[in-house]
């Protein structure tokens, strides 16, 4: 049977189907994981008081670029970790140690939002902020699920009315047409109310910053939300149209999130072990600002 990693390499174009991102986006990320990963293991090896000579030990199974495939493909199709290994001729055991060396990796080199790449330089932070002054921002959540949680009263926090599950919920700031990802918080409770999430977040926005948003967001300062019908009140000709041509530009950040749930890992009830939940959420919204074009990796 062929590897999945043999079959992208025959046929490239198939890549963003199996992976998310284009096979030339594929090839970019595998060589800027590997210098990475180069210098991990640099550091790793200043630390280490070595007896024998480095090189000795079992020999890889996988090359990096199978590796880091490995990692993609788990993100993008979320099949068992058995099955993942089978997929790529290793072992259970393996393709989970795999995944989750790559997956730290690949969120080393991928900054999940605009703000968040620019959050450690001060001057540039400030400079974004400025430019942002120009645009209204679109703000919008979703909710994945989850398993139900063991304790009673825990179990009560995540469960959604809106959804009758369980669930997290993210939300999403980003520029008109959906060009980027400005910001981004993950990993709260389902039945949290999108307007305080919107609250938290607008610290990190300029005073004057302008944002669109649906009816969840009523309330809140600088931000255009729809006309909402009073009772046994009408919308008037013009408030409809006002209301439409609001629902056409918030639009974009509901297909930006779309992109996000490409990645079935971001969309489908969540396996993994919850105190990864914020990491593997973010690594996919920096797998999408690559897949959109906004992330340039380092050549």
């Amino acid at each position: 049977m062929i590897s999945t990693f043999d079959y992208i390499q025959k046929y490239p174009r198939r890549a963003k189907q199996l992976l998310g991102i284009s096979y030339e986006q594929f090839m970019d990320l595998v060589n800027c994981a590997k210098k990475c990963h180069e210098e991990e293991q640099f550091k790793l090896e200043q630390s280490k008081v070595r007896i024998h000579l480095r090189g000795g030990g079992r020999k890889e199974i996988l090359s990096i670029p199978e590796q880091v495939c490995l990692c993609l493909f788990y993100l993008r199709q979320i099949p068992t970790f058995e099955v993942l290994g089978m997929l790529f001729g290793i072992s259970k055991t393996l393709s989970n140690d795999t995944f989750h060396y790559w997956r730290k990796i690949l969120r080393k080199i991928l900054p999940a939002s605009l703000l968040e790449q620019v959050g450690n330089k001060e001057g540039d932070l400030m400079i974004v902020q400025e430019i942002l002054r120009s645009f209204k921002l679109i703000v919008d959540s979703f909710e994945q699920p989850i398993d139900r949680a063991s304790d009673n009263e825990e179990q009560k926090k995540f469960f959604s009315e809106k959804k009758k599950q369980h669930t997290i919920k993210n939300q999403v700031i980003s520029l008109p047409e959906g060009k980027d990802l400005i910001d981004i918080k993950v990993g709260y409770p389902g039945p949290t109310a999108d307007i305080k999430l919107f609250r938290e977040q607008q610290i990190k926005f300029d005073k004057e910053q302008e944002f669109e948003g649906d009816k969840a967001y009523q309330g809140g300062t600088n931000i255009t939300t729809p006309h909402k019908k009073k009772k046994k009140q009408q919308l008037s000709e013009q408030q409809k149209e006002e209301n439409k041509v609001l629902s056409s530009k918030r639009i974009f950040v509901e297909h930006l999130i779309r992109v996000v749930k490409i990645f079935q890992v971001a969309s489908q009830r969540f396996r993994l072990n919850a105190d990864v939940y914020n990491e593997i959420v973010l690594l996919v919204c920096g797998l999408v600002r690559l897949r959109i074009g906004t992330v340039v990796l380092p050549t």
